[in-house]
Formats: structure tokens, sequence, C-alpha cells
């Protein structure tokens, strides 16, 4: 009987980990989000518009790094990294690579 009040605690647990890492992860995926929108929508006039080729490789940046902030605070932690699960991984991972195809496109 002990074993199952342990197994229901630390689904509860998990649970309750999963609620509050879930917060920050959503914030951080939603601003790398804007930030490769933005990448992705800006258009440089001509070859000699710098401020628009400069922004794009900004935007690009930011989602990278943000991207990676969310990666490890999903991965690095064994706790939050079994709680939240591999589905966590994926947005991070699709903004950063579209961030770098567009950044190597763009040149």
């Amino acid at each position: 009987m002990l074993e199952r009040s342990e197994t229901i605690r630390t689904a509860a647990d998990r649970g309750c980990l999963r609620r509050v890492m879930a917060v920050p992860l959503l914030i951080l995926h939603a601003i790398a989000a804007g930030c490769c929108y933005y990448a992705l929508t800006i258009r440089p006039s001509g070859i000699w518009d710098k401020d628009a080729y400069g922004a794009i490789a900004l935007s690009c940046f930011f989602t990278i790094a943000v991207s990676a902030v969310a990666l490890l605070i999903t991965v690095v932690p064994p706790s939050v990294r079994h709680a939240m699960g591999r589905a966590w991984l994926v947005p991070p991972v699709v903004l950063a690579a579209a961030a770098a195809v567009r950044r190597a496109l763009v040149g």
C-alpha cells in the first residue's frame, strides 16, 4: 500500500512541476516565435538595404538564443526532463532551425 501512495505522490509532484515549468517555457517559446516571425517577414528593399539584413540577423540570433535557453531549461535538470516530456523539445528546435535556415539564406 505504501508503494501505491508513493506512486500517486510522485505523479502529483510531476504534474505540479509540469504546470510550474510550463509557464516560463511557454513565455520563452512565444518570444522565440515572435523573433522568428519577424526574421521571416522582414524583406530587404534591395541589396543595399543593410538595415533590413541587420534586423534579420538580429532576429535570427535572438530566436536561436531564446530557443537554446528553453532547450537548456527543458533538458538539463533531470526532474524537469522527466516531467515535461519530449514534446517540449520540438518548438525550440523547429524555431531555431527555421532561424538558422533564414540566416543562412540571407547571407
